[in-house]
């Protein structure tokens, strides 16, 4: 969980996209970070004019984009 954390932070920072394999979605999560709500425990991913906000407890796996 840790290690998750750490790795969404890293590409907020650096405002990089990313890949989130999301528990439940049949499809992952492309775009880049924009906030990571502690109140909520949202982490929002915006990609072509959309935010997507994904639960962190749900995130099961962060990747770069092939």
């Amino acid at each position: 969980m840790e290690e998750l954390a750490d790795q969404l932070t890293e590409a907020k920072n650096e405002e990089t996209e990313v890949v989130l394999t999301v528990w439940g979605w049949d499809e992952v999560v492309r775009g880049v970070i924009t906030e990571m709500d502690s109140r909520t425990t949202l982490v929002h991913v915006y990609r072509n004019g959309e935010t997507i906000k994904v639960p962190f407890l749900d995130v099961m796996r962060v990747s770069s984009p092939e």
